[in-house]
């Protein structure tokens, strides 16, 4: 069995790791250690889709992901369903919960409004993906989650910085959305057709 040791590594490099560890050695079973739960995510996510079957265990603080080869690959990849005809593929990147700088509160107002009117976009809206300060809107409290749910359940894939939701402490309290790394966030990019940032 492949071991590898991640623990202490920012994302998305214990994903990195483990990706070099597949292409190079082929193992039919790895274990990876990570030392925070979007870490954990990540990892087993990736092995899925290379088509390991995945155990964890944690002790403290720490997990341990097993994978073993032999299972059906699970689509964890950013790459989207075909577009309808005349439609591009707008990612929507979310540095923060304000729009604009000056005051905070007419900021929040902005981004909430903003968020709320994406959908007008209609079919070209393909991404909402939350880093920084952004993952904020994605928690239990916020203001935009029914919306920000309501556009999941439309089919519009939703990214979450794993490494900004332990930042800030709220990896449990993310209702929406699938927990991810810059892998995953880097690859949207280059997907899409055009991409905006705030």
């Amino acid at each position: 069995m492949k071991e590898i040791d991640a623990r202490g590594l920012a994302c998305p490099t214990p994903v990195l790791h483990t990706k070099a560890a597949l292409q190079e050695e082929k193992p039919g079973s790895i274990s990876v250690m990570v030392d925070n739960a979007a870490s954990q995510q990540n990892v087993q996510r990736f092995l899925e889709s290379q088509g390991f079957a995945t155990s964890l265990e944690q002790t403290g603080a720490d997990y341990r992901v097993i994978g073993t080869l032999g299972a059906e690959p699970v689509d964890h990849s950013p790459e989207p369903a075909a577009p309808e005809a005349g439609s591009s593929k707008i990612m929507v990147l979310c540095a923060t919960d304000r729009m604009g700088f000056g005051d905070d509160e007419l900021g929040l107002k902005l981004m909430l409004s903003f968020l709320r009117t994406l959908k007008e976009m209609g079919p070209d809206l393909w991404r909402l993906v939350f880093v920084n300060n952004g993952v904020k809107l994605t928690i239990d409290s916020s203001e935009v989650l029914d919306d920000l749910k309501s556009y999941e359940n439309g089919g519009i894939k939703i990214l979450v910085c794993g490494t900004c939701l332990n930042h800030f402490n709220l990896l449990e309290r993310k209702q929406v959305g699938e927990t991810t790394n810059m892998l995953d966030i880097v690859t949207a990019m280059q997907l899409a057709d055009k991409v905006i940032s705030l």
